[in-house]
């Protein structure tokens, strides 16, 4: 209130305090002459009827009795000497307070029931009542008795605390309910938010206000669960601080009279009790609450709850149903309490509060209503800002910066994480444009929940900021470690340029560098825990660069969203809390486990379609409860998108706009798990050309660039491909992606094809191939003799004019065709393919081979053999089969359908995980 309300408030606290004083010195001079009595029981006995009856008028049979007790004489003269001057002083009393009362209680505030209670209030809360009436109370005049009404400070000002007595429920919640009702008929719909909780009852809590019960006015509490209403008021109470201290206020009244607006709804927080003390944490965390509530707008009634708090507390004790005493008047001043409102009044008047607010907040909020008015206008040089849902009426934002740099949302299957993830993802994307914030988005579930953020078959249009989506990637883990490499080198590159321009976070970095691109990287990986499922090197380093990371990602503006149904069983991080301790920005789903801290149990509780945000570590006092609009249902997601698609295209194109900004544009990189790629649909084979230093792709390297895995072919020792395994169809695809572009990068006629399939089933396959290599202008001859043409190859290969590759399927099928001489040979075919393995590729002349199994490949290689091959992809050939091909070293790989475990010892330094192409239609393997 401003100063002229202050005044009022002081002349009422005057007012009340003069009253007081009159009272006590009536009852003052009872008390002396109660100590100059000679029958100290019969003397007490009649100060009990001068403190009950006070000033009334007595009947005479009561002063005839009186007058022959042996103190009487005394007692009535010290008396009359008191009621004369009381009178004096008394007489202007009443009226005057009675004015002060009706001044600081206008309206609902201190009228009696009448039209108010059926329309809707006005006042928009900035500035409230300083007192709010109760009932009235009666004091003897000179010649008729003075009624005066009783009103009691609330919401900035006081807390109140209400006794019962035996069988006077129904009044104290008449009491209560009054209180409410002069209160939230006074503010305007959305000002005034109650929430009532009841040690005894799991409903039927003032049953009469249920109307509000659809609004965000009116919340209920668990009976049990007193700790989930006190952690609530908790961070609400810290919350305002901070924006208070920021502001240099030290209460919401002061940031109200600043700002001149509602910034926070006043809160009044209804506990009943049972008149037992309650347990020592949660009568410790009361203390706490109420200690910081008035500052923070928040009020306290507790019906017996016997607790002592250090702060402004009014009482009211009752006597009976209609009668009771209160701190403002004194313990010796009776209060005729109003009666309770009339319930179907009550009812009427809070459905019409209800309805007022619905139609305020227009209605149930939409995913619409999280964006803003104009696409793309905020600056992520500082931090992240972004709506996600909407609590009381009010938005709710999701901060990420330097002080909740990543975040952890936590909740089990169907709590709605992907909608949530769909509502941050869509208000980020709306209030930054791609020059600002970069997404990088991983799903690591079997589906396909970002897919439509990518361009398909019937959608062409893709979110701007994605520039990497990976889709079905929960058998793929290897990809999520690339994403995390790529990270670490972002991280390392912002860090080098950070370090130039002498400046330690983006923030400043942008303002040195303007003509940079530094956006803010945002990477959010769902079911982020099948990185750890393993006991390998991608759980060994995932878990370091994620560590890495974490620690020093928010100076450089890269964030990490880690999505998940349960952090509780990874292994990885036990005994390593780096990671968990920098998301300091938690999300937590309803029935979420150990998301937020483990004393915290809001996500419990939490309804459908809610989520529990917190910025503080997960402590509860930073609890902030949001209901979470559809975001994820047909069409909802997709109008944003198409609008930013279309907003940034026409951007990104239009004339004078640089390489960064057409590059902030450029079509998001899809990984999809359930798809191997189509050769003759890859950027890497569709730009080979013919060159010197010919390049055999293999298939797909799981990597964030869409990049292909090839093998070098120069005319040096050991540069021959062996693939391993029985998975025929694998086998074929890798066969053919090397061959095929083998082919791309020789001109005609300077490489022949030698192909060999003594594999039946596989003969239609390599035909097929065999007419197509001819088909581009190279020769390719499916040979029917294998031993005749590697003995002549190998006995002329000094001599060959053209480069050749021999393409031999089913080797291991092969050899005992190989073993066998011919009559007078010295060499067996085998042998010469051994000397062909070994000095081949300096000639020119390179293998590349199917040895279905390992074993067979080192029968064919022979004794110390193996650095002949010095590129291998294994296929269902399990890991520690693989060791003696991969330089002794511990080969971790366990068979996976459409992937293959590539090694070359020129360029690797342990193996990897690649992905055949898809073979294309009419190589059939039969």
């Amino acid at each position: 209130m401003g100063s002229k309300a202050s005044e009022q408030r002081n002349r009422v606290v005057t007012a009340l305090e003069r009253v007081r004083h009159q009272i006590g010195l009536v009852l003052g001079a009872a008390a002396g002459a109660r100590q100059a009595a000679e029958a100290e029981l019969a003397k007490l006995r009649l100060e009990q009827h001068i403190v009950r009856v006070g000033m009334n008028n007595s009947t005479s049979d009561q002063y005839a009795e009186w007058s022959r007790h042996p103190a009487a004489g005394e007692v009535f003269g010290l008396l009359g000497n008191v009621r004369n001057q009381f009178y004096a002083d008394w007489e202007a009393g009443p009226d005057a307070l009675r004015d002060l009362v009706a001044n600081n209680a206008p309206g609902p505030a201190g009228q009696q029931p009448g039209n108010w209670l059926g329309r809707v209030g006005g006042n928009p809360g900035i500035t409230a009542p300083g007192l709010w009436r109760v009932g009235s109370a009666t004091v003897p005049g000179k010649d008729v008795p003075r009624t005066f009404d009783v009103a009691i400070p609330l919401l900035d000002e006081s807390h109140l605390s209400i006794t019962s007595a035996p069988k006077t429920r129904s009044a104290v919640d008449g009491i209560v309910q009054n209180l409410l009702m002069r209160v939230l008929s006074t503010f305007e719909p959305g000002a005034v938010r109650v929430h009532l909780w009841d040690v005894g009852q799991l409903t039927a809590i003032l049953p009469d206000l249920y109307p509000l019960s659809r609004t965000s006015a009116l919340t209920l509490y668990d009976p049990g669960r007193l700790e989930d209403l006190l952690d609530e008021l908790a961070g609400h109470i810290r919350r305002i601080h901070a924006t208070g201290m920021q502001a240099g206020h030290t209460s919401l009244r002061e940031i109200r009279q600043a700002s001149g607006q509602r910034v926070e709804p006043f809160r009044i927080a209804v506990l009943y009790g049972n008149g037992e003390t309650l347990e020592p944490e949660r009568a410790r965390e009361l203390k706490r609450v109420a200690t910081g509530a008035l500052a923070a707008g928040i009020c306290l009634i507790l019906i017996d709850v016997p607790t002592t708090l250090s702060t402004s507390v009014e009482t009211l004790s009752l006597y009976d149903d209609r009668r009771a005493t209160s701190s403002m008047t004194g313990p010796d001043l009776i209060v005729d309490l109003d009666p309770p409102m009339p319930s179907a009044q009550v009812i009427r008047a809070a459905g019409r509060i209800a309805e007022a607010l619905i139609a305020k907040q227009g209605g149930p909020r939409s995913f619409a209503d999280l964006l803003p008015t104009e696409l793309g206008k905020e600056s992520s040089a500082r931090e992240l800002r972004a709506p996600v849902g909407f609590y009381e009426g009010e938005a709710v934002e999701v901060v990420i910066g330097d002080a909740s740099p990543h975040a952890l949302i936590g909740g089990p299957s169907g709590s709605g994480k992907t909608n949530f993830l769909y509502s941050l993802l869509g208000s980020l994307a709306a209030r930054y444009s791609p020059d600002e914030l970069a997404l990088y988005l991983l799903d690591f579930k079997e589906g396909v929940s970002f897919a439509g953020l990518a361009p398909g078959r019937r959608d062409a249009s893709w979110l701007p900021h994605a520039k990497l989506i990976g889709v079905n990637v929960n058998t793929d883990r290897e990809f999520g470690l690339a994403l995390l490499r790529f990270l670490a080198d972002e991280l390392r590159r912002r860090s080098a340029a950070a370090k130039q321009h002498e400046v330690t976070n983006l923030a400043d970095l942008r303002e040195q560098d303007p003509g940079g691109h530094w956006p803010r990287i945002v990477a959010v990986i769902d079911e982020f825990q099948y990185l750890f499922a393993g006991r390998d090197g991608v759980t060994s380093t995932a878990t370091q660069l994620l560590e890495d990371i974490a620690r020093r990602g928010r100076s450089q503006g890269i964030h990490l969203v880690l999505a998940s149904q349960d952090v509780a069983g990874i292994e990885a991080f036990w005994g390593k809390p780096a990671v968990f301790e920098q998301c300091t920005l938690r999300i937590a789903m309803p029935k979420a486990r150990r998301v937020l801290s483990e004393t915290n149990n809001a996500a419990v509780s939490a309804p459908k379609w809610h989520a529990v945000i917190n910025h503080d570590s997960g402590i509860a006092h930073g609890n902030q409860l949001a209901h979470v609009p559809d975001a994820s249902s047909k069409d909802v997601f997709v109008k944003l998108q198409h609008r930013l698609w279309e907003r940034y295209s026409a951007y990104a194109s239009s004339a004078g706009k640089s390489a960064s900004e057409r590059e902030s544009f450029k079509r998001p990189r899809l990984f999809d798990g359930a798809h191997s790629p189509v050769l003759e649909q890859f950027p890497a084979f569709n730009e080979l050309k013919p060159t010197k230093k010919p390049r055999a792709l293999l298939g797909q390297s799981i990597d964030v660039d869409e990049a292909a895995c090839g093998v070098d072919l120069p005319k040096a020792p050991g540069r021959n491909v062996a693939v391993l395994g029985a998975a025929t169809a694998e086998a074929l695809s890798i066969m053919d992606s090397a061959a095929r572009s083998l082919a791309r990068q020789h001109p005609h006629g300077s490489v022949e094809f030698v192909l060999s399939c003594p594999i039946e089933a596989s003969i239609p396959a390599v035909t097929e191939l065999a007419e197509r290599l001819r088909a581009e202008g190279h020769q390719a001859s499916l040979v029917d003799d294998l031993p005749a043409r590697v003995i002549d190859i190998a006995e002329n290969m000094s001599s060959l004019d053209n480069a050749k590759v021999l393409l031999l399927y089913g080797v291991d099928a092969s050899i005992p065709a190989l073993e066998a001489k011919a009559p007078g040979q010295l060499k067996s075919g085998l042998d010469q393919l051994r000397i062909l393995l070994k000095q081949g590729p300096t000639h020119g002349v390179h293998t590349i081979g199917w040895w279905r199994s390992v074993a067979r490949l080192k029968d064919t290689l022979g004794f110390a053999g193996t650095d002949d091959i010095g590129t291998w992809a294994a296929l269902d050939v399990q890991g520690n089969e693989l060791s003696p091909f991969a330089a002794g070293q511990v080969v971790h790989w366990s068979p996976r359908p459409g992937r293959a475990l590539f090694f070359d010892r020129t360029t690797h330094g342990a193996p990897e995980v690649i992905i055949p192409f898809q073979r294309p239609e009419g190589l059939l393997d039969g």
